[in-house]
C-alpha cells in the first residue's frame, strides 16, 4: 500500500474512516515555519460538512501536532498531525461487508486486501482522510502565502449551473478564501441543484477551477516530474476526482495552433504571455503565469436509490438500498482538499529547486 507522496517534501497519510485517528506526516519540511493555528482551522472549516447539502456526520477536527514543532515553529523533523474520529456510527456498516456499494472502492478493496480491509465508512479509502490532508496542506499553504504564492478554487460547473471564470486572480482568490460555498458569483442555483438531488435520494458532481498565482517560473521537470504530472498525480489521489485538465485542456481539440499559442511579451523587464491557454506551464515547467487547471468531481457514490450489486458470499445478484449519513454533493467540500494538495505539490517543487529552507523565508 503506497501512502506517501512527494520528492523533497513528502506527505504520508494514515488512518481509516471509523478508526480512532486519521493523520498525516510531513517530512522534509523546512525549520522555522510558524504554525498558524487559525489558518489551519479556517481551512479545515471549509472542508467540514455544512447544512442540508452535506452529510450529517460532522466532526470537530480538533487536531493535534504531536511532533516536529517546538515553541510554535517547525523544527525540520517529521511533523505528525493527528485528528480523532469522534462521530462514528460503525453499526451502519455491519460486521462484514458482503454487498459492495456501486461506485465505491468496496469491491476492489475486497479483491486487493482479501477481506482484511476495514470496510466501515470506506475505511482507508474514505474521504474522511482528506481532513488530515487539508491540515497538512494548510501548514504548507501558509508558508507559500508568506512568499506571495496564493491558491484558490471555485465551482465552475455543477449539474447544468455555471459560475463565472477568474477575472482578477488576486481579488477572486481572496473572495473564495472567505466563502463556505466556493463560487465567484451567485451560488443559489448550484445549491438548489444539490438540494434537488438530495430530495430525489440522489447526488451530483461538478468541476472545480483552480488558480495558483505568484508562482515563479522554472518549477517542474521536462518529463516524468512535469508540473502537470505532479499535480495530476496528487489530484487524482483525492477520492471522487475523475478528470484533470490544464489551461484550455480538452478545448485544445477545437482551436488552431495560431489560436492556442500564447504570444510572449515583455514589460518593465518582466516576461509574460499575452494569453494563458497553456495554464502557466510549458514543457512541464512553470512559465511565471498563473497555473490554471480544472478538476472533475464525480457525484457522491453513496445514494439512497435502489442499486444493483452482488452478494459476495452467495455470488449472486442482489438489490442494495443504503442507509446512514451521506453527502448529496462533495464538490464544495473538495475545494479545500484540492487547494491543500496543490499547496503540497507546489511546496515540494519549490524545495526541489531552491532547497528546503525556501519555505521558511518570507518575501
Amino acid at each position: 500500500m503506497k501512502n506517501s507522496f512527494g520528492n523533497s517534501l513528502t506527505v504520508t497519510l494514515f488512518g481509516e474512516s471509523h478508526g480512532e485517528y486519521i493523520g498525516a506526516v510531513l517530512d522534509g519540511l523546512a525549520p522555522g515555519i510558524e504554525i498558524n493555528h487559525e489558518y489551519i482551522k479556517k481551512k479545515l472549516s471549509l472542508r467540514r460538512p455544512s447544512g442540508k447539502i452535506s452529510t450529517a456526520r460532522v466532526e470537530a477536527d480538533e487536531y493535534s501536532i504531536v511532533s516536529g514543532v517546538f515553541n510554535g515553529y517547525t523544527t525540520g523533523a517529521p511533523l505528525c498531525i493527528l485528528i480523532p474520529n469522534t462521530n462514528k456510527k460503525s453499526a451502519d456498516y455491519g460486521e462484514k461487508m458482503d454487498i459492495p456499494r456501486p461506485g465505491h472502492a468496496d469491491l476492489t478493496a475486497e479483491i486487493k486486501y482479501h477481506g482484511f480491509e476495514d470496510h466501515r465508512g470506506g475505511g482507508h479509502f474514505s474521504g474522511r482522510l482528506t481532513a488530515a490532508l487539508v491540515a497538512a496542506g494548510a501548514i504548507v499553504g501558509a508558508a507559500l502565502e508568506a512568499r506571495g504564492i496564493k491558491i484558490g478554487s471555485h465551482i465552475s460547473e455543477l449539474h447544468g449551473a455555471f459560475d463565472r471564470g477568474f477575472e482578477d486572480y488576486e481579488s477572486d482568490i481572496a473572495l473564495l478564501s472567505e466563502k463556505q460555498f466556493p463560487t465567484l458569483s451567485d451560488e443559489t442555483r448550484m445549491i438548489k441543484e444539490i438540494e434537488k438531488a438530495a430530495a430525489g435520494r440522489d447526488s451530483v458532481g461538478g468541476i472545480l477551477e483552480s488558480a495558483v498565482i505568484g508562482i515563479p517560473a522554472g518549477l517542474g521537470e521536462p518529463w516524468f516530474d512535469s508540473m502537470e504530472s505532479m499535480l495530476s498525480h496528487a489530484l487524482f489521489s483525492i477520492p471522487a476526482v475523475k478528470g484533470v485538465e490544464f489551461g484550455l485542456g480538452f478545448a485544445f481539440a477545437d482551436v488552431y495552433g495560431s489560436e492556442s499559442n500564447d504570444a510572449i511579451s515583455v514589460k518593465d523587464g518582466k516576461i509574460f504571455t499575452e494569453t494563458n491557454n497553456n495554464g502557466g506551464i510549458n514543457g512541464g515547467i512553470t512559465n511565471g503565469m498563473p497555473i490554471v487547471f480544472r478538476t472533475a468531481i464525480k457525484p457522491t457514490p453513496s445514494i439512497f436509490k435502489e442499486q444493483g450489486s452482488i452478494s459476495l458470499s452467495k455470488m449472486e445478484k442482489v438489490t442494495l438500498t443504503l442507509s446512514g449519513r451521506h453527502d448529496p454533493a462533495i464538490i464544495h467540500r473538495a475545494r479545500a482538499v484540492v487547494d491543500a494538495m496543490t499547496a503540497l505539490v507546489i511546496g515540494d517543487a519549490l524545495t526541489v529547486r531552491y532547497g528546503t529552507d525556501y519555505l521558511s523565508k518570507k518575501d
